[in-house]
């Protein structure tokens, strides 16, 4: 063993002295500028739509069900925001707050809103460029509109190993890692038993394709994502005396008005800005490239409302589970307990998040967030397989049959071998290969936003004229013919 530890250690030290300084310098100098430049960029191009179609959003959200023997517009959503709403929302907010301090909500507020806009953008890209698969169920995302729309298949199958490097592997075992961690510290359930029985749940419905990870996405998620509000509403009403003065901290933190982030005053909006811009973006994934691989999924008339779906998974995802953490932790007295005895100090997000509900519901509190992690990371590593298995079918179009079964197989091992292993090696390279996957994907959708603009136009016409429930025409865009004519056949030929 030790000689082992003797041959890799070289190769882990070797690796982390080319990986982190790219990693670091990609997110702090590159992409946060990109997502939030793109957005507002979007967002103008749109003429505001997360502003103006917001109820409409919520409408369609709700009443996109019904797909025959495909995956419903809803189903979709449920299985995005399965992906979307993971641990991060419960650690990550928490870690945001510690370091960033109470601003940081604000700008993770400011972030989501500016995702909306390009959240409907690349899902919509993603409708427009599906294509249906001999199973029934359409195939769609950055890697095959890059391919399809740019020509750059080269691009497209770079996306997907980033993609499936990420998503595939290194977050399935971080997910799984943390279910056993929560489940040992509530229950005392050893972590390899976690770890057995997620992999046996996970094959139950990963082996039944992309539709069952839909059906079980569309049971699980709108359940626990209720739950999560619900007790956070209790909570909140609970103390809500107390609320004004939450909120004006979280406001005056992020202008630096409010108490100093470690001690040093002048250090606390940049702090607040880059920590609630950064939990913003990797939780809601807006930009990302993830969420258009569910979305292409989704069997509707037109591709603009399946992007005001995903654009309403935004909303939720960030402005109502994670402000719930905040709500949580800054309505107790841990945060500010832990504030005044350790400022400064390292801490895990998990256990703070863990600590404020005890804070507020003794030791059922505990337990709930046990729960609140199985239930937040299992169905995030069937997400992550959805996605990941379509990009496999993207890069061994031939094999790809094969390729998904090996896959499969790669997978649950991932989940058996995270329930028990050190992972921060891990989680910093999927840092990498998800930032290197939100830049080819963002790189590419500003080449093709005026097609998504081009696609809402016709939608928000239709809707002008009385069309309840507007229909797809090809024939409104520059190039129909790159469109797969068996999903949206061009009905009419419009004089150019």
């Amino acid at each position: 063993m030790e000689t082992l530890e003797l041959i890799i250690a070289p190769l882990r030290d070797g690796l982390y002295t080319i990986m982190m300084p790219v990693s670091n310098f990609i997110w702090s100098y590159i992409l946060v500028y990109l997502l939030l430049g793109a957005g507002l960029l979007f967002t103008i191009m749109t003429h505001g739509m997360q502003f103006r179609l917001f109820r409409h959003m919520a409408y369609v959200t709700f009443t996109a069900r019904g797909a025959g023997d495909g995956i419903s517009g809803f189903q979709a959503f449920a299985t995005s925001m399965a992906a979307r709403v993971g641990t991060g929302n419960l650690a990550g907010v928490a870690l945001a707050l510690w370091i960033g301090g109470p601003g940081a909500i604000f700008w993770m507020w400011v972030t989501a809103l500016l995702g909306f806009a390009t959240s409907f953008i690349e899902s919509t890209l993603a409708q427009v460029y599906k294509h249906r698969n001999e199973d029934g169920v359409f195939r769609g995302g950055p890697a095959f509109y890059i391919e399809r729309c740019l020509g750059w298949r080269w691009l497209g199958s770079l996306f997907a190993v980033f993609l499936i490097i990420a998503y595939g592997l290194a977050f399935n075992a971080a997910q799984s890692n943390t279910i056993a961690q929560g489940m040992s510290g509530a229950f005392g359930i050893p972590n390899w038993l976690t770890g057995v029985v997620i992999a046996i749940l996970a094959g139950f419905v990963i082996y039944g394709g992309l539709k069952s990870v839909a059906r079980t996405a569309e049971k699980i998620v709108p359940i626990m994502a209720i739950a999560y509000l619900l007790v956070a509403l209790w909570i909140l009403f609970a103390n809500l005396s107390a609320v004004p003065d939450m909120l004006s901290l979280i406001v005056m933190s992020a202008f630096g008005l409010g108490p100093a982030v470690g001690g040093a005053a002048g250090y606390a909006i940049k702090a607040a800005m880059e920590n609630g811009i950064k939990r913003g973006l990797f939780s809601n994934e807006a930009g990302m490239g993830s969420t258009p691989n569910a979305a292409a999924q989704a069997t509707v008339k037109h591709p603009a409302a399946q992007g005001l779906v995903q654009s309403f998974g935004v909303f939720v995802d960030t402005i109502v589970i994670c402000s719930c953490t905040a709500v949580v932790i800054l309505l107790s007295g841990v945060y500010e307990r832990l504030m005044s005895e350790s400022p400064g100090e390292s801490i895990e997000g998990i256990q703070l998040t863990q600590d404020a509900m005890v804070d507020h519901l003794g030791g059922f509190g505990e337990i709930f967030i046990a729960l609140a992690i199985l239930f937040f990371a299992f169905t995030s590593i069937l997400a992550n397989f959805s996605f990941s298995s379509v990009n496999i079918e993207f890069l061994f179009r031939r094999h790809a049959k094969k390729a998904v079964s090996v896959f499969k197989v790669i997978i649950l091992a991932m989940v058996l071998l995270g329930s028990v292993a050190e992972l921060s090696v891990v989680w910093d390279f999927a840092d990498l290969a998800m930032g290197l996957m939100a830049t080819t994907n963002l790189f590419s959708i500003l080449f093709m936003a005026p097609i998504a603009v081009a696609v809402l136009k016709d939608y928000e016409r239709q809707r002008r004229a009385g069309i309840e429930e507007p229909l797809f025409d090809p024939a409104i865009l520059k190039r129909p013919e790159l469109v797969d004519a068996d999903v949206w056949p061009v009905k009419e030929v419009k004089e150019r």
